[in-house]
């Protein structure tokens, strides 16, 4: 029998003088101070890891939200833990040490053939996309008083790419060598970066992940910085060098240095969970967030790429069954590459 039901019952009870007022009152208790521990479910894990990224980004924000709509709708605990970003990521989802994990999807290509450096030639094939969140242009930046103005005036400074295994750890360096910018980049926590440029040990940031970026923003907060803009040639090179890179634009006023729109390349980003999570559970996941939409994007403003019809920016990894039961329930089609056949 439910709570409010129960409730109803002992009440009518007392009222017929079946209980004695402190049997009510104890009653009473129970119901309302007992923890909820209906929502999780036979065969459930009994608690789920999200993998995000270093504090400081927007993987972390959002990865916390995200944790909390889900651990309300599920009935079971959910954390989010820092880590090094995508590649690790898909690691620790690979080896069982997380459950959920947050991605890029170049670094999903790259771990799903087994392209990447950093795979070693390993297939990383126990990932399946269940949401999308939004795109992660890629940006440089760097204090106005250095008076820097193009990329090729980067050459010799010091930038801070976040973690070594995140996307701009993977990406930037691949991207400044193509273009023959000898470049020195700086990896560690986006919190300690946004530290180390506003002290005058680094010369700024060159990042991929949603925006507006929490580090950049405390930059901001300190002195004016300065985008540093792609040309259309070096925006041509890097996408011919990385395919699964793609046009993406940092809208002006994103920050409050930046009065143009920024051209640039970009990532989506997903969440992906493990292949043999319950059907169940990644179904109820899912439709949580979106029944939660707007708590998700107060928690960041990226989250408003959070929506449905974004599932289709996956072009190769298949959907969890509990994810393409939900879409396919609100009416999203599905292309057939997306609907795993194991």
């Amino acid at each position: 029998m439910s709570g409010p039901r129960l409730l109803v019952g002992l009440l009518a009870a007392y009222g017929r003088g079946f209980m004695k007022p402190l049997s009510v009152l104890c009653f009473l208790a129970v119901i309302l101070f007992a923890p909820n521990t209906g929502a999780g479910e036979p065969g459930w894990p009994q608690s789920i890891a999200i993998g995000t990224a270093s504090p400081g980004g927007t993987y972390y924000v959002y990865g916390q939200a995200l944790a909390d709509i889900l651990g309300g709708a599920l009935g079971i605990k959910v954390t989010a833990e820092a880590t090094q970003g995508s590649t690790r990521n898909i690691i620790l989802l690979e080896t069982g040490q997380a459950t959920l994990g947050m991605i890029t999807m170049g670094i999903g290509w790259e771990a799903w053939n087994g392209t990447g450096e950093w795979t070693r030639g390993r297939r990383f094939r126990a990932m399946r996309a269940i949401l999308p969140m939004y795109d992660s242009p890629f940006v440089v930046a760097v204090p106005k008083r250095l008076g820097l103005k193009s990329l090729s005036e980067l050459a010799g400074k010091r930038l801070g790419a976040g973690p070594r295994a995140g996307t701009s750890g993977t990406y930037f360096p691949r991207i400044f060598e193509a273009l023959g910018i000898p470049v020195t980049f700086i990896y560690g926590s986006l919190e300690e970066m946004a530290s180390q440029v506003i002290g005058g040990q680094l010369d700024g940031a060159a990042l991929a992940t949603g925006v507006p970026v929490p580090a950049l923003l405390e930059i901001e907060a300190k002195e004016p910085l300065e985008f540093i803009p792609f040309t259309p040639e070096q925006l041509a090179t890097a996408m011919g060098l990385m395919p699964e890179l793609s046009a993406s634009t940092l809208p002006r006023a994103t920050y409050p240095s930046l009065t143009e729109d920024y051209q640039t390349v970009g990532h989506f980003n997903f969440v992906v969970a493990h292949k043999d999570l319950p059907k169940d559970l990644v179904y109820r996941a899912v439709k949580a967030v979106y029944d939660n939409h707007e708590r998700l994007v107060r928690a960041h403003s990226a989250a408003k790429e959070t929506v449905p019809a974004n599932v289709t920016r996956d072009t190769f990894l298949p959907l969890h069954p509990g994810a393409v039961q939900y879409y396919r329930e609100i009416g999203v089609d599905l292309p057939a590459v997306l609907v795993p056949t194991d």
